[in-house]
């Protein structure tokens, strides 16, 4: 079963008019690219680890009577998602598309401050999650320390500007 059509789709959804976008071949095979991905993956798949240890957290402790605030839930199951998502960006921006690699770079500089500035919220989580968003935080700063690399950088140049976009000045020419 050939699933890259809907890959396309998905890919069209997220990276827009310059979904298509992708680095060479040389780049895409380069050891160094090669090697950052591995790291990515790594990283990502302790993020998994860490998401389902807190949702067995949870359903231990609220199966052994402690009150597990319905924040703490969602955080948990976000948390989940926002991985499997990151994976799939992690996934394309390997096979070479601009698009999932700037997404992923993005991603992972936004959610460990959203996360850490959550976890500072008194009373919002209890301890052991609180503790949960810090550990997750410093594992997405470690797949942004890697993306920011000199080589991952040069790997996946910024498109030209305008790439993408419609020419307005032949508009109505």
């Amino acid at each position: 079963m050939n699933l890259e059509p809907l890959f396309v789709r998905l890919d069209r959804i997220a990276g827009g008019r310059a979904a298509g976008r992708t680095i060479p071949e040389d780049m895409r095979w380069h050891p160094s690219t090669r090697r950052a991905f591995v790291w990515i993956a790594w990283l990502l798949a302790a993020e998994i680890v860490l998401g389902v240890a807190a949702v067995v957290a949870a359903i231990v402790l609220a199966a052994s009577g402690t009150v597990v605030p319905f924040a703490a839930w969602m955080r948990a199951l976000v948390v989940l998602a926002m991985t499997a998502t990151l994976f799939y960006f992690a996934w394309r921006a390997q096979r070479g598309f601009y698009w999932a690699y700037s997404r992923l770079r993005l991603f992972s500089k936004i959610f460990p401050v959203v996360t850490l500035v959550m976890a500072a919220i008194p009373g919002l989580y209890p301890l052991w999650m609180v503790t949960e968003q810090i550990v997750f935080s410093l594992i997405l700063i470690g797949v942004s320390d890697v993306l920011d690399s000199e080589h991952m950088r040069a790997a996946f140049p910024k498109p030209p500007k305008g790439h993408g976009r419609r020419d307005t000045a032949a508009v109505g020419t």
